[in-house]
């Protein structure tokens, strides 16, 4: 049985291990170098620019599985998060993902958001699944990125519109609006 819960500084060990294992397997994420416990929970788990960020933990075991992780990113825009899902090496297909996803939905939804994308390198077949599977539209495509390698990598943006509460909307417009005075 798998359980979801908010991540906490301490889960970053573990999660460094689980993504610089996918890291380094290589062909499915962006992400090319790997990460110290540290560097991981600024940037994707508890820093400033994390929205939210959520494990998957076997209730058997104990062994986190998955984490997924929503950030702010400027080019979306201050009511857009940028998602990414990340399941231990041969955990996947377990509902892992789903169940992360539908945890992350709520969060991002209360917190005003009005969608969130999600980038997938063009070659991770089941990355591009998954998000479809979830209800993530095509959006654009960012042409031959270079991996560091040099080899040119298509990166495809599928957003995921949230419903909005207009009420919810209207405060959020009005305090960014008060933000920039």
């Amino acid at each position: 049985m798998i359980s979801v819960r908010a991540v906490q500084p301490s889960d970053a060990s573990e999660l460094a291990e689980l993504l610089n294992a996918i890291i380094a397997r290589g062909g499915t994420t962006a992400l090319q170098t790997p990460y110290t416990p540290a560097h991981l929970d600024e940037v994707y788990l508890t820093g400033p620019d994390v929205l939210c960020c959520f494990v998957a933990v076997d209730g058997a075991t104990g062994r986190i599985e998955g984490f997924q992780t929503l950030c702010r990113a400027d080019e979306l825009g201050a009511d857009w998060g940028d998602i990414g899902t990340f399941t231990r090496l041969g955990a996947m297909q377990r509902g892992i993902g789903t169940a992360l996803f539908e945890a992350t939905k709520a969060r991002a939804t209360e917190l005003g958001l009005a969608g969130i994308n999600a980038t997938i390198r063009a070659d991770n077949e089941g990355g591009l699944a998954f998000y479809a599977k979830q209800g993530f539209v095509d959006h654009s495509v960012d042409r031959a990125v270079p991996l560091n390698d040099g080899t040119p990598m298509d990166r495809a943006n599928k957003h995921y519109r949230l419903p909005v509460d207009q009420d919810h909307a209207r405060e959020r417009a009005f305090r960014l609006e008060r933000s920039e005075c």
